[in-house]
């Protein structure tokens, strides 16, 4: 098997495991699941804080995702769009949200957001992120003239508000649901409001 392979074997084994233990599944766990020595693991790694990073990392992919966005139609109605973006993020997130969730829980990702350990694990999770708003962003071309601000800040304040709902799926009192958000988003907070209106209150 290649180092890449098995990089990717000990990834994925370490993902399934998190989710049900959190940070403090152990190595050895960890080598069980994945039918390896514990030794091997750290071949591949330096330390268990690099192989969880490559989990954030790999939670965080955004290839499909970003495949799915652009099959999205431009010439559906806005809203639809949005929707329908909505749809495609809502299992990405909620497994990235997930796994960040677990880590951080254990201290790993306050620990080490800023660390040059996890430099690169935390590049990876920005450029994904940064590609599916983009992705996002492209989906509001249609309305580029009549946008009140540019497409890639509306798409990051869209991306936010799905991420920040992913983060608390047990917590549902004022928990908005995808149509709301989307709602919010293209027609604002105020029934009948009007772009003068909007404008005076700033």
């Amino acid at each position: 098997m290649s180092p890449e392979l098995r990089r990717q074997m000990i990834v994925r084994s370490t993902l399934s495991l998190i989710t049900e233990h959190g940070p403090a599944v152990t190595t050895g766990r960890i080598a069980r699941a994945a039918a390896i020595s514990e030794a091997t693991i750290f071949h591949v790694f330096s330390d268990k804080d690099e192989l969880l990073d490559a989990c954030m990392a790999e939670a965080a992919r955004s290839d499909d995702v970003v495949y799915e966005l652009a099959d999205i139609p431009l010439d559906a109605p806005v809203t639809a769009r949005l929707v329908a973006a909505a749809g495609v993020l809502e299992a990405y997130l909620t497994r990235v949200g997930t796994v960040i969730t677990y880590l951080e829980a254990g201290g790993h990702g306050r620990a080490r957001r800023y660390s040059a350990a996890s430099a690169g694990g935390m590049r990876e999770v920005r450029e994904a992120f940064d590609s599916v708003v983009a992705s996002l962003a492209a989906l509001l071309g249609p309305e580029e003239e009549s946008l009140r601000l540019p497409a890639p800040h509306i798409a990051q304040a869209f991306f936010d508000l799905l991420f920040a709902r992913s983060r608390n799926p047990d917590y549902r009192p004022h928990h908005p649901q995808l149509m709301e958000i989307v709602q919010l988003l293209v027609h604002g907070s105020l029934a009948g409001s009007s772009q003068t209106e909007t404008a005076g209150a700033r």
